[in-house]
C-alpha cells in the first residue's frame, strides 16, 4: 500500500473540496442539538388537520363539550371542576384552536407545494403532448402531399387506355 505523504490538513482540505455537492461535515459541538424530521412533523400535522375537518371530530367535540357542561352543572358540588362561566372550558377550546390553526396552515402549505409540483408535471406533459401533436400534424401533411404525388389506380388505368388507344391507331395506320 503506498504511503500518503500529505499532511492531515491537506487531506481534510481535499476531502472537503473534492465534491461541491456534498455538504461539509458539521462542526462538532459539546452540546447535542435537538433534531427533528420536518417531513414527519408535516405528515403528522396533515393527519391532524384531516381529522379536524371530519364529522367525527365535530361529533367528538360536541359530545365532550356537552358532557363537560352537564357534569359541571348536574354533578355534586364537590365533584365539579369548572363552574358556570366555564372558564376552564373556554381556555381548553382556545388552546385547541391556537394549535389547530397553525397545523391546518402547515398542512395547506404542504398541499400547495404538492399541487405546485403536480402543476409543473402537468405543464411538462402538456408541452410534450402539444409537441407530439404538432409533429403528427406535420407528418400527416407530408403524407397527404406524398399521396397526392403517388399515381392512383384510376390514373394508371386511364394512362394505359390512352396508350392502348395510341397503339391501336398506329396499328390501323400501318395497315
Amino acid at each position: 500500500m503506498p504511503r500518503d505523504d500529505r499532511s492531515t490538513d491537506d487531506r481534510r482540505l481535499l476531502r472537503s473540496t473534492a465534491r461541491l455537492d456534498v455538504p461539509r461535515d458539521a462542526r462538532r459541538t459539546f452540546m447535542l442539538r435537538p433534531t427533528y424530521d420536518a417531513d414527519a412533523f408535516g405528515r403528522l400535522s396533515e393527519r391532524i388537520a384531516r381529522f379536524l375537518g371530519t364529522g367525527r371530530f365535530l361529533v367528538y367535540m360536541t359530545a365532550t363539550i356537552l358532557f363537560w357542561v352537564a357534569w359541571n352543572i348536574f354533578a355534586p358540588q364537590d365533584l365539579r371542576f369548572d363552574e358556570y362561566p366555564f372558564i376552564f372550558l373556554t381556555l381548553a377550546l382556545s388552546l385547541q384552536a391556537s394549535y389547530a390553526a397553525p397545523l391546518i396552515l402547515l398542512a395547506q402549505n404542504r398541499q400547495e407545494a404538492r399541487d405546485r409540483v403536480q402543476y409543473e408535471r402537468d405543464r411538462d406533459v402538456d408541452a410534450r403532448s402539444r409537441a407530439d401533436m404538432e409533429f403528427l400534424a406535420r407528418e400527416m401533411a407530408s403524407l397527404r402531399m406524398a399521396v397526392g404525388e403517388v399515381a392512383t389506380r384510376d390514373f394508371l388505368r386511364s394512362e394505359l387506355r390512352s396508350l392502348l388507344a395510341d397503339l391501336d391507331t398506329r396499328e390501323d395506320d400501318r395497315v
